[in-house]
């Protein structure tokens, strides 16, 4: 057994880890795992079911990934979990395996800031670059994109998706989709502006922040339908398209996400 594995630390001989891997005291990891390299799992996690970790994650103490769906339709069908590279995970973190149902995959990017308590229930599909705050709770076929932020004690109901680049306030109840780029929070959810403060630190520019706020106006304040919003995004974005792609990317990147939603969105 490695020397970077705890003597008290259990892995089954069928997982595969890096040598490179370190592994805490008490940790279990199961035999469908794989870990790779650069990767510290704390002390007291849990690891099980057919999960891939990617290289450079820091899991802390008391994590548990991996485990069983908790969807009464799962039969214990040979579902996965996939952790990208470079994520923090804190402590008490919940991540489950997919379903036959869905995708049959629970996924989290890379570069992710995961904090204490935080849950990813079946099927979430987790872009990189995102910052969960402590105690936020996604339930099963979640989709949330780069870059978005939910803060502390938020509630996502199943099949929502988050757009990148949107925050989601604290304490907030959501139970609709967020568009790209939008601010929303309180119980029930509502859209409070664009996220300006995290384009700026995005590196969007200011003319790219203004066509934004303005395809916000054309959805939120406008009186349009939805339908009608729409309509409108198309020939902003055709319009900015003929000065600039950067220009005409992010009011695309919402019309394009008005599109796949299911649940209607946050208004």
């Amino acid at each position: 057994m490695s020397s970077r594995i705890h003597p008290t630390a259990i892995v089954d001989p069928k997982a595969e880890l890096d040598s490179s891997v370190e592994v805490g005291p008490y940790s279990i990891v199961g035999p469908h795992v794989r870990i790779d390299a650069g990767t510290v799992v704390g002390p007291h996690v849990v690891i099980e079911g057919h999960t891939t970790i990617g290289k450079d994650n820091k899991i802390f103490q008391f994590a548990s990934l991996g485990a069983a769906p908790q969807d009464k339709k799962w039969a214990g069908e040979p579902t996965r979990l996939e952790i990208g590279s470079g994520n923090t995970i804190r402590e008490f973190t919940t991540f489950n395996l997919g379903t036959a149902q869905d995708a049959g995959v629970t996924r989290l990017g890379d570069d992710n800031w995961i904090s204490a308590y935080v849950h990813l229930a079946h099927d979430c599909q987790v872009g990189s670059h995102t910052i969960f705050s402590n105690n936020a709770q996604l339930a099963g076929h979640v989709v949330v994109g780069d870059w978005a932020i939910l803060s502390g004690y938020c509630g996502v109901h199943q099949f929502c998706k988050i757009g990148a680049h949107a925050f989601i306030g604290m304490y907030t109840s959501l139970t609709q989709d967020v568009p790209p780029y939008v601010l929303v929070s309180g119980n029930p959810a509502e859209a409070h502006g664009v996220n300006i403060e995290g384009l700026k630190r995005r590196g969007f520019t200011r003319e790219q922040i203004n066509a934004i706020r303005a395809a916000y106006k054309d959805i939120y304040r406008s009186g349009l339908t939805l339908e009608e919003a729409k309509a409108k995004l198309a020939a902003d974005a055709a319009q900015a398209g003929a000065q600039s792609s950067d220009l005409a990317s992010p009011v695309q990147a919402m019309l394009d996400f008005l599109g796949t939603t299911t649940r209607g969105i946050v208004r």
